[in-house]
């Protein structure tokens, strides 16, 4: 059981700032779905308040003003994580933190975008620090890989995943996070760093590491899986979850993708289901 705590240790507060970390908020959409955005300038500004930076436009910040739940995770380079639950505050375009996340060189030295909103989230709960368990995720992914071949679905003709997004989940300098709703309606996130493609329409994952948590997965219910490369490079799926099966004496979970997002900037958008291209008529 993780202990839970309503504020973040003074001396982690440090290990927030810099800008090479991998910073996640998971988010709630107009349809109750769970999103996963990668926002690295996700930081905490005192022990119960979370802040962040938008430089560019992408779903999350509409569904924070939607609802204001959200579920949100950091990763430093040195693998350690904290995780936990806040509630969007509001939102600022002046002031000291914006002119904090503008003066980073990041932003600073950058001739095409800068921090244009800063948004501000109170702690709900956190877990404190954590360390991913490499041995079992390092088994996770080798079992993962060794059976996921019997759990490809039959040949449909139907591509979902493209063959670069299909390619990422596999890559092995790739992590992946995993998003549902909570029975308490918070998103949450989980590392799913063994999670892999078995084919353009489906993902599998070992529940080796995180077990307990992935526990809490109902079966068709709606998840997130977003995967991220050491160059940036991101992808998001949303499926359904189909329950822990066994393959070749592995247990794996089962997710079938059925929404494809690209989050990268300079244009986010949805990939799949294909959006119709409509024609500007008015100028």
């Amino acid at each position: 059981m993780r202990e839970r705590l309503t504020k973040f240790a003074e001396e982690d507060l440090n290990f927030f700032e810099p800008e090479a970390k991998v910073g996640l908020i998971a988010t709630i959409n107009q349809g109750g779905l769970p999103h996963i955005t990668l926002i690295t300038a996700l930081q905490a500004k005192t022990p119960s308040e979370l802040i962040w930076g938008q430089f560019s436009e992408g779903l999350s910040k509409q569904n924070v003003q939607i609802n204001s739940k959200t579920g949100f995770l950091i990763m430093t380079l040195d693998k350690s994580l904290w995780r936990g639950k806040a509630l969007w505050r509001g939102a600022a375009t002046h002031g000291a933190d914006y002119d904090m996340f503008n003066n980073k060189p990041m932003f600073r030295y950058n001739a095409y975008f800068g921090i244009h909103t800063v948004h501000y989230m109170d702690l709900v709960e956190t877990y404190g620090r954590e360390a991913l368990p490499l041995l079992r995720i390092g088994l996770g992914s080798i079992f993962t890989k060794l059976a996921k071949g019997a759990t490809k679905q039959k040949d449909s003709g139907k591509r979902i995943l493209k063959p670069w997004a299909e390619g990422l989940f596999n890559r092995l300098n790739a992590i992946k996070f995993i998003s549902f709703i909570g029975h308490d309606g918070f998103p949450e996130i989980i590392p799913l760093i063994q999670c892999q493609a078995a084919d353009s329409t489906r993902l599998v994952f070992s529940p080796l590491a995180y077990g307990d948590e992935l526990s809490a997965l109902r079966k068709y219910s709606h998840v997130a899986v977003f995967g991220l490369t050491l160059d940036m490079e991101d992808v998001l799926i949303r499926g359904k979850f189909s329950g822990f099966v066994k393959h070749l004496g592995v247990n794996l979970g089962i997710v079938d993708i059925d929404w494809v997002y690209n989050p990268m900037p300079p244009k986010p958008g949805q990939i799949y289901p294909t959006q119709e291209i409509n024609a500007v008529a008015n100028f």
